[in-house]
């Protein structure tokens, strides 16, 4: 297990200025104020928080900069901001806003220059970029547009083309784990993070502290995130990191 304490990152899915979470990408209910939860999150003891705007539209990029600069008013830890990001003036305009990060996924996709450009404009530690994958035919099979499309590539070899391009960090969400709670896809996690050299978030799947503790000592990934089990309280980020600890797994406490 690599020395550097492992971080755990609250997800907040945000769709018309609100948290809201479903179970494989469908069926979205209510999970509260986005501004107010990662304030929550920051006292709590999160290292990081990831924002996704799930319905990005152009004419949402503004309310989306409004919630960065009010979030960045509120923390003093990193956060990450994606969706809707298909140029450089998009990126910008979050990050001058206040984001850490920023992450893209289906405009990657459609056009992976997007990612050298991001990277030699902002720097690699900037870019992460999230892949949504579902196991089909044998096949890991990368989805764009919330789940909704499938797409003809395979998981092992998007990610490794887009290290090469230039992302800093990978936020890998396995479709067929996301909200079921029962755990991480710990074998999938594991072959990429063999594949690649940059950090793995893993996505997907978290339902109790065990998950968190098996993700990290099984595939061995630098992240582990989750959302509705910290939105609804199930776990609590400061009872989850003393169970890690009691793991020896490196954490900031």
């Amino acid at each position: 297990m690599r020395g550097l304490s492992k971080r755990i990152i609250p997800c907040l899915d945000v769709k018309d200025g609100r948290t809201v979470k479903g179970i494989n990408f469908v069926d979205l209910r209510d999970a509260g104020d986005p501004v107010e939860l990662a304030a929550q999150y920051a006292k709590q003891g999160a290292d990081e928080l990831v924002f996704l705007d799930i319905t990005a539209t152009h004419e949402r990029r503004k309310t989306m900069i409004e919630m960065v600069k009010s979030v960045a008013r509120q923390l003093n830890i990193p956060f990450t901001i994606g969706g809707g990001i298909t140029e450089i003036a998009d990126a910008e305009a979050l990050l001058n806003a206040g984001a850490d990060k920023i992450s893209i996924n289906s405009a990657a996709v459609k056009n992976p220059q997007l990612i050298e450009d991001l990277a030699k404009t902002f720097g690699v530690q900037f870019v992460v970029l999230a892949v949504d994958t579902k196991h089909i035919d044998g096949k890991n099979i990368v989805h764009l547009n919330g789940g909704r499309l499938i797409t003809e590539l395979e998981t092992e070899a998007w990610i490794k083309k887009a290290e090469d391009l230039g992302a800093g960090e990978i936020l890998l969400t396995s479709m067929d784990h996301d909200g079921t709670k029962q755990g991480f896809d710990c074998n999938l996690l594991s072959k990429i993070n063999k594949m690649i050299n940059i950090p793995i978030i893993a996505s997907g799947g978290a339902g109790k502290t065990e998950h968190f503790t098996e993700v990290f000592q099984k595939a061995g990934v630098d992240a582990a995130l989750a959302a509705s089990v910290f939105h609804y309280g199930e776990i609590l980020i400061p009872d989850l990191k003393q169970e890690l600890k009691r793991h020896n797994i490196p954490v900031r406490i």
